[in-house]
């Protein structure tokens, strides 16, 4: 018999980068719908306090902090002030991230590299660390982190974004094999397209009914026919920082609409 109260958060302590907007939201409002603490973090203080808003209006209890993540001297403050206030962290959602600018390998400067490196790999690398510390001291926890369809099947002019995200796949693993002796575990979720500001941003050149037919036809060619939205992440952020997901570590888990089965079968 399943028992459900093994997805539940009650007491559990949850910080989630990039947790303003989209994905990073919709999994705090779920982690404080199931009884967590939530910490929102992300470089505008402004769209915090809009977040933080959300989530108290659904009787959430939500502390917002203004950091950097991909600058990892930013870190130790904005973890003190979760120690000081909570005094532990038994969750951590790495959903920070640039999104993918075009450039194509032969054109592709410097600084666009670097951009997407340290917020996507470096930064979740070294908040991955500190977290791991305060973790390891207060008898484990769960670590999450976002990777994308992008990771496994790469689009053309988004090269650097693609590899930053397979190379999360494999710090998944790989922080998995070394915090498991701790009680850590570590997983991920590779989410596909999913229409947050950044996705309709693409199609802002056109009016509002042109860029919603626009995204209807590009629904389409997805198994499920549609584009996803953050709550169709939220379930599996919930239930990778709960206890029912308590013996799965080192795993990626796709959230695409079948995306990659189309991409698969075209290829064939």
């Amino acid at each position: 018999m399943v028992d459900l109260s093994r997805f539940s958060l009650q007491g559990k302590v949850a910080l989630v980068s990039g947790g303003s907007q989209g994905i990073g939201l919709a999994a705090a409002k779920a982690f404080a719908q199931a009884g967590a603490h939530v910490v929102i973090v992300s470089r505008k203080m402004p769209d915090l306090e809009k977040a933080a808003a959300e989530i108290k209006s659904m009787g959430g209890c939500v502390m917002p902090i203004s950091a950097n993540v991909g600058k990892p001297a930013e870190i130790p403050s904005m973890l003190s002030k979760v120690k000081e206030m909570y005094g532990r962290l038994d969750v951590l959602v790495n959903n920070a991230a640039t999104s993918p600018a075009y450039a194509s390998i032969l054109n592709a400067e410097e600084r666009l590299y670097d951009a997407v490196m340290n917020l996507n790999v470096k930064g979740v690398y070294f908040l991955t660390q500190a977290v791991a510390r305060m973790m390891g001291d207060t008898g484990g926890g769960s670590i999450i982190n976002v990777s994308s369809v992008d990771a496994f099947n790469p689009q053309k002019e988004v090269g650097i974004y693609s590899i930053s995200k397979a190379a999360i796949n494999m710090l998944t693993k790989s922080a998995a094999v070394e915090l498991a002796p701790f009680n850590i575990r570590v997983n991920g979720i590779a989410p596909g397209t999913i229409r947050t500001r950044l996705f309709e941003a693409l199609f802002s050149h056109l009016s509002s009914d042109e860029a919603e037919k626009a995204i209807q036809n590009f629904s389409k060619r997805f198994p499920l026919k549609r584009v996803g939205i953050p709550d169709d992440i939220a379930g599996a952020m919930v239930f990778l920082a709960s206890d029912a997901s308590m013996y799965m570590t080192g795993e990626t888990i796709v959230i695409d609409g079948g995306c990659l089965l189309v991409s698969a079968l075209n290829e064939a």
